[in-house]
């Protein structure tokens, strides 16, 4: 097997790359906003879905002040539940513009309205900000772009997953035993290879229906084919070292020689790769959340915040689908300078030509 000290200095020389480093810190700031954005976004409701019709498009900084009725049942959720999912409300939220205490009940009127209302009872007022404004529906425009961040991320964690375990499979048996195998799985191979990727991702999620968790397997079942060609031509070359045939010289079995000795000296492409498919996930799930068959309302991927929103880009809201926009971008932009950046890190010849 290779030295660790090859590791080490992969990761050297990625650290001096400031690009991809920068890339790098900016993924793992995005991870940390997508696993606390319940505690970090304003709206902590389930999906961010507090929804308010006459909020609808406020302007970025708007102060509204909420009326707020306590429910007499609240739906019980779970510790996890609520850290990472949301927690309901327990009391109701009433936008209003002003009010007048009149000790045992309260008149106020309803925010952007000559309406004018009365009620007698528990209450108490709190005053929140929109940091980004609220979208067409009313709702926190931040928060759901924070969540929407989560489900983009989720996208790639699972499908870019799905994809190297069914990937990394194909690709060490078929270049290992090599023969019918290799055959036969390279045939499989071209066949997934030569239908378009999106039309594939398409039918997949239409044969398994509209959700979320069928967004997880249409992307994920279309992304291994280029994971399994690079393992096996990693393998191809492995298989003919030295320390492997002295491994077949000592009688070690193939899962050994497979799991021990050759898997662990193609981590680099496969890391290289795997950020790569992590982009295409994320621009692929976006695109699928736009055409209304991916991630399905109230979930607020970025592609369907896009598509509610992308006729605002010819009046004077157009970063209700310019922010989400620009989300895409960067996270994608960020993955695959973090490939490249994994790419020359692991470019061993390089390093020597140098």
């Amino acid at each position: 097997m290779q030295d660790n000290s090859l590791n080490k200095l992969a990761w050297k020389r990625f650290r001096a790359n400031k690009l991809s480093f920068s890339a790098f810190l900016v993924i793992i700031v995005c991870i940390f906003l997508s696993f606390f954005s319940v505690l970090i976004t304003p709206d902590k409701t389930p999906m961010a879905n507090d929804m308010h019709i006459e909020l609808a498009t406020l302007k970025p900084l708007t102060k509204v002040t909420f009326l707020c009725i306590p429910k007499n049942e609240v739906l019980s959720r779970s510790i996890f539940y609520q850290l990472f999912i949301g927690k309901e409300l327990d009391y109701q939220k009433i936008p209003i513009s002003s009010y007048v205490d009149l000790g045992d009940k309260v008149q106020f009127q309803v925010f952007n309205s000559l309406q004018k209302r009365q009620y007698t009872g528990d209450f108490h007022l709190k005053e929140q900000i929109y940091w980004f404004g609220t979208d067409k529906y009313g709702r926190d425009f931040l928060s759901r772009i924070i969540y929407g961040m989560r489900i983009s991320l989720s996208v790639g964690f699972i499908a870019v997953f799905i994809s190297l375990l069914i990937g990394i499979g194909l690709g060490l048996t078929a270049g290992y035993f090599r023969g019918k195998v290799d055959y036969l799985i390279m045939w499989f191979v071209n066949v997934i290879w030569s239908i378009p990727t999106l039309l594939m991702v398409i039918a997949i999620t239409l044969a398994l229906g509209k959700g979320f968790w069928q967004v997880f397997i249409a992307v994920g079942m279309t992304m291994w084919v280029d994971v399994a060609r690079i393992v096996r031509g990693q393998v191809l070359t492995i298989r003919e070292l030295e320390y492997i045939e002295a491994g077949k010289v000592l009688a070690y079995k193939p899962f050994r020689i497979i799991f021990h000795h050759i898997l662990p000296n193609i981590v680099g492409p496969v890391i290289v790769i795997a950020a790569a498919n992590f982009a295409t996930a994320i621009l692929i799930e976006s695109g699928l959340s736009f055409l209304g068959i991916g991630a399905q309302p109230p979930i607020p991927s970025w592609g369907t915040i896009i598509k509610d929103h992308y006729a605002y880009i010819i009046m004077n809201k157009a970063y209700l689908a310019i922010i989400p926009g620009l989300s895409i971008m960067v996270l994608v932009l960020s993955f695959m300078l973090l490939g490249n950046g994994l790419r020359d890190a692991f470019d061993v010849k390089a390093e020597k030509d140098n």
